[in-house]
């Protein structure tokens, strides 16, 4: 009988293993639509409300869902669980922690898609909205004095990292490629600031479990 349960028990896990490797279900995308408030979200807790909301309207449910940030006690690679990730078409965007911030991560225009399937607007289209809020230094550490107040100021002082989900930009900035950390954002952290470098507050968002 105990050998029984035993052989039971590592039947399960390997069977809850093998569902949770084969799961491709949607656990990235970037947010369809901003707050209409700048760089103000609300702090972590509102942009994660955020990212968990237009999930559930995209009919995902059971995740937890963490918006792509730092603030100045918090990196952004340590608020999104493991991996892997998958766009909502079950595109792989990346296996891990360590491959997302490598030359391995796929988030490009075609794959960094909305919760809705749907490609957001980069360099080139009328309006370009490729600033993805970040706060977010390469490696996934925080940008230092560049989140808008831990994402709570909406007007002309402070500065927010942004990144190109596109991998897009003028020759003239190196980091222009940079998923999560492009440049910062000029004369503040109003809507109107983020819209004056190709933004609109959009966010990346990861499901943590």
């Amino acid at each position: 009988m105990r050998t029984a349960l035993i052989l039971s028990a590592a039947a399960l896990t390997l069977a809850v293993g093998v569902a949770r490797a084969q799961d491709t279900s949607m656990s990235f995308f970037i947010t369809s639509t901003g707050l209409g408030k700048g760089a103000n979200l609300g702090g972590l807790d509102g942009a994660d409300a955020h990212c968990a909301s237009l999930a559930e309207a995209a009919g995902v449910t059971g995740k937890t869902w963490r918006a792509y940030l730092s603030t100045s006690a918090v990196d952004a690679k340590d608020r999104i669980g493991a991996g892997p990730w998958y766009n909502a078409k079950g595109d792989k965007i990346a296996d891990d922690v360590a491959s997302l911030h490598s030359d391995a991560n796929k988030i490009s225009k075609e794959t960094g898609l909305t919760e809705k399937g749907e490609q957001v607007p980069g360099r080139g289209d009328k309006p370009n909205e490729h600033d993805i809020l970040t706060g977010t230094m390469a490696d996934g550490t925080k940008a230092v004095d560049q989140t808008c107040g831990d994402w709570t100021l909406d007007g002309a002082e402070g500065a927010a990292m942004l990144g190109h989900h596109d991998r897009k930009g003028p020759d003239t900035l190196a980091t222009a490629t940079s998923w999560n950390a492009a440049h910062a954002s000029r004369g503040g952290c109003s809507q109107d600031a983020l819209k004056g470098t190709g933004g609109a507050g959009f966010l990346y968002c990861f499901a943590a479990n």
